[in-house]
């Protein structure tokens, strides 16, 4: 999924930060887990967990990321016995939360469940204290996802080819809405209009329910947003699908085919929620917290979850793939931000 990941576009006015953080903060995804034997953790370094496991979730109550932690934590609790404590820190684009993490004993009890823009993304737009590049760790890719392009249920187009052509055809362009600025669902529009000479306008909305509720509306003609959001009312036929910028098409929306297919393969992207740890962690407990999830991770229950929620499941990829993937998506968004006033 990565590639590119989570909700953004230039702003035609102002926006305050209060705005950007809100909106930021919204970023997210959700469920499922299982599964641990003492083989596994002895070939780690040791059993983990030995006592009750914090989860700092980078979101509030309720959101994608704490769906998916609050699956995985009864999965976990199932098979290690072991209780572990759902705690939402939502504000500051996940800031608050991430400094909750930081500022906890570097002792794998007190972990963090949030979006990859963490690293990717936000800090291009808000000011952080920490350098999420150096400070966190991918310990595991929980639920991954793409970005969608839906249109206004009205809008006379079917296809990539044909929002092209009408935004080019049209006086003033088309306008698109995102959920936060500066992130990918900013970008993918700046980079549709960069490569294909589309007149595209950007529109910033606090989050993905506004801008999809004036969407449906036909107050505003276009929106890169999360799957898992928009999922619902694709499937309702409130609004239609365009592209979606995941590398091949989604099991959730098979008939919607891919930028890619459509010609355009700058925007292949694929975002997802993972959990985090210290990078200050050992290793031999940061292998041993990953394997017990990843067993968790493939149950049919947590990828049932998953599915409901509109995500498809993580990968198996490790953290230094995870991380690598992040750094170059952090360099994308910042080179496709650097012609607007977007500043953290």
């Amino acid at each position: 999924m990565k590639t590119f990941h989570n909700h953004g576009g230039i702003l035609p006015g102002t926006s305050t930060r209060r705005e950007v953080l809100r909106a930021a903060s919204a970023l997210a995804l959700g469920s499922g887990c299982a599964g641990w034997s003492l083989a596994d953790t002895k070939a780690t370094g040791g059993a983990w967990p030995d006592k009750p496991v914090r989860l700092v979730i980078a979101g509030p109550a309720g959101g994608s990321p704490d769906m998916v932690a609050r699956a995985l934590s009864d999965q976990l609790g199932r098979s290690t016995k072991q209780a572990f404590i759902v705690d939402p820190k939502p504000g500051g684009a996940g800031v608050i939360a991430l400094n909750e993490l930081l500022q906890a004993p570097v002792d794998s009890y007190t972990l963090l469940v949030g979006v990859s823009s963490l690293v990717s993304e936000i800090p291009h737009i808000v000011k952080m204290r920490h350098d999420t590049r150096k400070a966190i760790v991918p310990l595991a890719e929980l639920a991954r996802g793409g970005i969608v392009l839906v249109a206004a249920p009205e809008l006379p187009v079917k296809n990539l080819k044909d929002v092209i052509e009408l935004s080019r055809a049209s006086k003033d362009g088309l306008s698109y809405a995102s959920y936060s600025p500066g992130t990918m669902s900013h970008v993918a529009g700046l980079i549709m209009g960069q490569t294909t000479g589309a007149r595209l306008t950007h529109v910033a909305y606090k989050g993905s329910t506004a801008g999809l509720n004036d969407l449906m509306g036909g107050h505003i003609p276009l929106m890169f947003d999360g799957l898992a959001t928009s999922l619902p009312f694709i499937r309702s036929g409130k609004i239609k699908a365009i592209a979606i910028t995941s590398p091949q098409r989604s099991p959730l929306l098979p008939e919607v085919p891919t930028f890619q297919e459509q010609g355009l393969p700058q925007l292949t992207y694929t975002g997802w929620l993972g959990l985090w740890a210290n990078s200050a962690l050992p290793a031999d407990k940061q292998q041993a917290i990953r394997q017990t999830v990843l067993q968790a991770m493939d149950t049919p229950e947590f990828k049932s979850t998953l599915a409901g929620a509109g995500f498809e499941p993580g990968t198996h990829r490790d953290s230094a793939m995870l991380r690598a993937e992040l750094l170059s998506d952090y360099d994308r968004v910042g080179k496709v931000l650097q012609g607007t006033n977007l500043r953290p």
